[in-house]
């Protein structure tokens, strides 16, 4: 009979990523750039790629949040309207009220994280479905934003003020070099880490040349990131913030005891259960992480729209969030997926939507497109997941 011990070990095998891992999204991306650099050489000029990473930070991090519900093998359809809703409050605190912006941010952030825990409590307590719960969240968040901003419905931010300058600052090409190595040698002390970590723990780990392959293409994407965006204006703050973000998250998922568990909770509820987690402790605290960094991602975008306005957090946002998540290589089933994958799917799906732009193609289109690109991952994902034994 199979313990649960058994089943548990199994779930973190799938949440250690023994899969292609990120490939198929690299070569994607070649192809994309490819593909559109030859029809329209604006494509990756400097200058285009820099608007492409501004316009990547904030949705990018709605997508880190994402993840982390994704993960669990659930859903949050509210991340849309809990980032609208915390820029709105944001704005106001410091733009009505006078507030100093940081007491702002954090207030904003207080009540995204009290709205998550609301849907997990919701959730786990009452046994709600997540879509359910969720799509509830979508509404009634963005109505309260709406009540919030009045009959006015949009509120400047003071295009001198600090959260505007957060989307108006860019990195000296030194400081872009020192955090690219940083970044660097911090992937290969963690890799040799985990490597032990994993080898000590009977799980399969990658060859040596994989490893060292992984840190040498790391450092030539940086490479070249650093010299592209540092031939125009410089490294956006909003990217590294986002960067940042993605690093940190990463690190808690495959370094700490709370980010086994949730591979574990994702991998098999129940074995988790069994093998002595607290499942309901996990879901509540993923979902008040997914709805803070959603938080995060409505402020993101406030300072770089230097203003919120009825339509904050609304239109494809959510959509663009999921869409990247998945495309990314999360797995919409549960137990696999990192926060790498939100990194590269708004990249794959920003860029897609920056070369149609510049060829002048209809929205109608380029919502087709990303809408095809999005079943191919979930295609991939399930017909992978098919090969799994249970």
């Amino acid at each position: 009979m199979t313990t649960p011990v058994v089943l548990l070990r199994g779930s973190l095998r799938r949440g250690g990523g023994a899969d292609l891992g990120a490939w198929p999204v690299v070569a994607g991306l070649v192809l994309i750039a490819v593909v559109f650099g030859s029809l329209n050489d604006r494509f990756l000029s400097a200058e285009n790629l820099t608007n492409l990473a501004m316009q990547m930070a904030a949705t990018g991090t709605i997508a880190l949040g994402i993840i982390m519900v994704v993960l669990l093998g659930e859903i949050d359809l509210s991340a849309g309207s809990v980032s609208g809703l915390a820029a709105v409050i944001m704005t106001i605190l410091y733009v009505n009220r006078g507030w100093d912006p940081l007491p702002a941010i954090g207030v904003a952030l207080a009540g995204a994280a009290l709205i998550g825990l609301l849907h997990g409590w919701m959730f786990t307590r009452l046994g709600m479905p997540s879509f359910v719960v969720t799509l509830a969240g979508l509404i009634g968040w963005q109505g309260l934003m709406l009540y919030l901003l009045g009959s006015g419905g949009t509120i400047n931010l003071p295009f001198d003020g600090f959260l505007a300058k957060l989307s108006d600052t860019w990195l000296p090409a030194w400081a872009s070099w020192l955090i690219a190595a940083l970044i660097v040698v911090a992937w290969a002390v963690g890799g040799l880490v985990n490597h032990r970590l994993r080898r000590a723990a009977g799980l399969p780990v990658t060859s040596l040349a994989g490893a060292v392959l992984r840190v040498g293409g790391l450092a030539l994407a940086l490479a070249a990131v650093v010299s592209v965006l540092s031939a125009d204006r410089g490294v956006p703050l909003l990217l590294v913030i986002f960067g940042a973000l993605v690093v940190v998250l990463d690190l808690v998922l495959r370094h700490t005891v709370f980010g086994r568990h949730m591979y574990a909770v994702g991998g098999n509820a129940e074995a988790a259960r069994r093998a002595g987690i607290s499942v309901n402790r996990i879901r509540l605290i993923a979902f008040a992480a997914a709805s803070t960094l959603a938080a995060c991602g409505g402020i993101l975008a406030a300072s770089r729209l230097a203003a919120v306005n009825q339509s904050s957090g609304s239109s494809d946002t959510l959509l663009m969030a999921i869409a990247a998540a998945v495309i990314g290589g999360a797995s919409l089933f549960g137990g696999r997926g990192r926060p790498y994958a939100a990194l590269l799917g708004i990249l794959v799906i920003q860029s897609i939507t920056n070369g149609m732009l510049l060829l002048n193609v209809d929205s109608s289109v380029r919502y087709m497109v990303t809408a095809a690109v999005l079943a191919v991952a979930v295609a991939l994902d399930s017909l992978a997941r098919r090969g799994q034994p249970r």
